[in-house]
C-alpha cells in the first residue's frame, strides 16, 4: 500500500477522534462549531469547504489547537504539506502537550519521506501519551518502510499489546517478519489480520509469502484466488496467480523419458584399421625396394658403345 492511500484510509479514524474531543466541552464555542462543520465536510472529502470552516474557526478563536490540526489535516489531503505542516507546527506551539499535533506533523514528515523528522514526531507523541496504540503502529509502519524491520516489531507489538484485534498492525507485522526472512512468523500475522478482516490485498500478499518464499503452490494459488474474489480487477495478482499455476503445473509434471544415447560409430583409426595400414606400407616399401635393385642390377650390364679408332 502507498503512502498516501494509507493517508487516504487513516483520515476518516483520526478525524473522528479530534471530533469526539471537539464535542465534550460543557459550553461549545462558535469556534468548535465551525470545527464540527469543517470535520463534515472533511469527513465527505469536500475539503476547500472544510478549510473554510476551519479557518473561520481560527479567527474566531486564533488559540483553537483543534482547528489548527483539523485544517493541517484537509491542507494535507489536498496535497498542500507547506500549509500543513505549518498548521500543525501552530498546534504544537499553542498546546506543546498535545500528542495529536505530534503524530500529524510526524505523519506528513513521513508523506515528504523525512524519515528523521517523522521518527522525532512519532516518539514524542508516544511519550506524551504512551497508551495511544495509533502512535505505535504508525512508528512502526515508518520503521518498516525505511527497512528498519526490528524496530518496526517492537512498535508493532506493543500496538497489539493496547489494541490486540489491529488487522493493519498485525499486517505490518507480517512483512517484517517477511523482510527478517521468518516466513512462517509472517503467514502467522497475516493469518491473523485476515480472521479480523478478509482484506484482497492481504491475501495477495500471504499468497506470494507461500509462492515465493516457501514454494507452496498449492496455497498461494488459493490466496490469489481469494484476493480476486474480493478484487478481481487487481491485474498484479492475476499475473501472479498465472506464475504460480505454472510453477505448480512444472513441479507437478512426470519427469522427462531420458534419450538413449547412440552407440558412436566405429572411427578410422581403429587396431584393425592401423595394422592392415601399416601391411600395406611394407609391402609397398617391398615393392619399391625390388623395382629399384632391378633397375640397378640392369643398367650394370648393359654393353658400352662408341667409334672404332
Amino acid at each position: 500500500m502507498t503512502i498516501l492511500k494509507h493517508q487516504a484510509r487513516r483520515v476518516a479514524a483520526v478525524i473522528a477522534l479530534i471530533l469526539a474531543a471537539a464535542t465534550v466541552q460543557a459550553k461549545p464555542t462558535e469556534s468548535n462549531s465551525h470545527v464540527n462543520k469543517g470535520i463534515q465536510f472533511a469527513q465527505q472529502k469536500q475539503f476547500d469547504q472544510a478549510i473554510q470552516e476551519f479557518t473561520t474557526a481560527i479567527e474566531a478563536s486564533p488559540k483553537n489547537a483543534t482547528a489548527y490540526i483539523n485544517r493541517g489535516m484537509a491542507y494535507r489531503s489536498e496535497q498542500k504539506f507547506p500549509e500543513a505542516m505549518a498548521d500543525f507546527s501552530k498546534a504544537i506551539e499553542i498546546a506543546p502537550n498535545d500528542e495529536m499535533a505530534y503524530f500529524q506533523r510526524g505523519e506528513t514528515y513521513h508523506i515528504q519521506k523525512q524519515f528523521t523528522e517523522a521518527i522525532n514526531d512519532l516518539s514524542k507523541a508516544i511519550e506524551l501519551k504512551p497508551d495511544d496504540p495509533l502512535a505505535w503502529r504508525f512508528r512502526g509502519f515508518v520503521n518498516l518502510s525505511h527497512d528498519m524491520f526490528d524496530a518496526a516489531i517492537t512498535d508493532l507489538n506493543k500496538a497489539l499489546e493496547l489494541q490486540p484485534n489491529d488487522p493493519d498492525a498485525y499486517r505490518w507485522r507480517a512483512a517484517a517478519d517477511r523482510g527478517l526472512k521468518k516466513y512462517n512468523e509472517a503467514i502467522a500475522d497475516y493469518s491473523k489480520s485476515l480472521e479480523i478482516k478478509p482484506d484482497p490485498d492481504t491475501f495477495a500478499k500471504r499468497g506470494y509469502t507461500y509462492v515465493t518464499y516457501l514454494q507452496e503452490y498449492e496455497k498461494g494459488i488459493a490466496d490469489y484466488e481469494q484476493a480476486l474474489k474480493l478484487n478481481p480487477n487487481d491485474y498484479d495478482t492475476q499475473q501472479r496467480l498465472q506464475y504460480a499455476r505454472s510453477a505448480l503445473a512444472a513441479k507437478n509434471a512426470p519427469p522427462p523419458t531420458p534419450t538413449p544415447t547412440p552407440t558412436p560409430a566405429p572411427g578410422l583409426m581403429t587396431p584393425m584399421n592401423i595394422g592392415i595400414g601399416l601391411a600395406a606400407l611394407l609391402v609397398l616399401v617391398v615393392i619399391i625396394f625390388a623395382l629399384t635393385r632391378r633397375r640397378s642390377v640392369d643398367s650394370q650390364g648393359e654393353p658400352r658403345s662408341g667409334r672404332i679408332q
